[in-house]
């Protein structure tokens, strides 16, 4: 009995640590512009192509697909070719490769052309981490990796990523805990500026399939773009990324009906910790407070109690500052960045915010998302607040997809730990020594 039990506490020790910290999860770092070392697509053939865009910071570590400010997009005709992986991997001569993709995403070869129909170009705005795969010996070889802000990638109708669009390798969600990861820069991938470890980002999909995407132009973040899910640019129409939003008066909805109203309205959801809120958490405190304007995209951090479905009760959060303080996937809470841009504040009267349920319908196909009806009882008149760019998701519930905020500056970070590697096919943490 005395051997087991001293065996019990040494594999206690191995998996919590002797200090108790947790250990991270080993990711490998993809730089824009870094060619794959074992890509599904040769990317010489300029199947994708990468911009520069500087990493905006993060108010919640996992955002749902709709999130206002996620992706962005550009004024040029296309950044992934369609047509071209389309024909690739319908081509007999590439049948294993065919296979191979496929079953990473969970469809057979002969639906390759209708799944990549429904796929929607975007650039990242966050530096973003996702399961990525190489092609090796005939099979798809999964790994964690995190993608610079700025790759060009393939999102699926629920704004999942699907696939790197210059090498063509599929990618699916980040299987690890998103706040404990170690980043390895190698094999050509350096360490970027403006990498941070606290502004990462993990996709889940939005609640419901959705018929557009709502970009910010990652060249001209006053540019919002909206772009129907499955086309590639020719049929953008653009819109005012700076008209005013009102602040909805959340208080006793819960964190699923708060999201929904929020993003209906063209605000991103922020919270504390880890994990975002169960949905059946009531909303105590918004910041900022509701009737403030602010610019699409603009985060809107949530403050809950009780529920009941899992997740992490967020802290209430600190005063609004005017010069507020961007965080990110750490275990305290989030504090709002930094305005996108210098655009002057509208002069419009705030309106009226609601503590009426949200509507369940996704927001009306028009670049301008108006705020909800008026209630009977809201703070109004408030003054507009500083601005903060939006961010990525858990899937709380269904609305439709919007994206916005300007890039910031945010200082680079070196990491190194002990860390927990995953395995290559299972995705099990392992234990071992990363240098980062």
């Amino acid at each position: 009995m005395i051997r087991r039990i001293a065996v019990l506490l040494v594999c206690v020790l191995v998996v919590s640590g002797c200090g108790g910290s947790a250990h991270a999860f080993a990711v490998k770092a993809v730089a824009t512009g870094v060619p794959s070392l074992a890509p599904f697509f040769d990317e010489k053939q300029g199947l994708g192509q990468d911009a520069a865009v500087r990493s905006l910071p993060v108010q919640g570590t996992l955002q749902q697909g709709d999130t206002p400010g996620l992706y962005g997009g550009t004024k040029k005709p296309t950044v992934c070719d369609v047509a071209k992986l389309k024909r690739f991997l319908t081509d007999p001569a590439n049948r294993s490769k065919a296979v191979a993709w496929s079953g990473v995403l969970g469809i057979t070869t002969d639906q390759i052309p209708g799944y990549l129909d429904r796929l929607t170009p975007v650039l990242l705005r966050h530096d973003t981490l996702v399961q990525n795969h190489d092609y090796k010996k005939g099979k798809a070889t999964p790994y964690n990796s995190l993608l610079q802000a700025g790759i060009a990638i393939l999102v699926d109708e629920q704004g999942e990523p699907a696939a790197k669009c210059s090498c063509g390798n599929p990618l699916r969600p980040f299987k690890g805990d998103a706040s404990r990861i170690s980043v390895k820069f190698a094999d050509g991938n350096k360490k970027w500026s403006g990498y941070k470890a606290s502004s990462v980002v993990a996709v889940r999909p939005a609640a419901q399939k959705m018929e557009r995407l709502v970009l910010v132009d990652v060249g001209d973040p006053d540019r919002g773009i909206e772009r129907p899910i499955g086309t590639a640019g020719k049929h953008d129409t653009a819109f005012d990324t700076r008209q005013r939003h009102a602040v909805p008066d959340l208080t006793g909805a819960t964190f699923g009906q708060a999201r929904k109203q929020l993003v209906s309205s063209g605000l991103a959801v922020g919270y504390s910790g880890s994990a975002p809120p169960s949905d059946d958490s009531k909303v105590t405190v918004t910041d900022p407070p509701a009737g403030t304007e602010l610019r699409f995209g603009a985060y809107v951090r949530l403050s809950v109690a009780g529920g009941t479905s899992g997740g992490t009760p967020s802290t209430p959060p600190g005063p609004t500052t005017s010069e507020p303080t961007p965080s990110g996937p750490t275990t305290s809470g989030p504090t709002p960045s930094p305005p996108p841009s210098t655009a002057p504040p509208s002069t419009s009267t705030p309106v009226p915010p609601t503590s009426s349920p949200p509507p369940s319908s996704p927001p009306p196909s028009s670049p301008a998302i108006k705020p909800p009806p008026p209630p009977s009882s809201s703070p109004s008149g408030s003054s507009p607040t500083p601005d903060s760019p939006s961010v990525v998701t858990d899937p709380p519930s269904a609305s439709a997809a919007v994206t916005s905020s300007a890039p910031v500056t945010s200082a680079p970070v070196t990491t190194s730990a002990s860390v927990t590697s995953s395995d290559p096919v299972t995705g099990t943490p392992t234990l071992t020594a990363t240098e980062t």
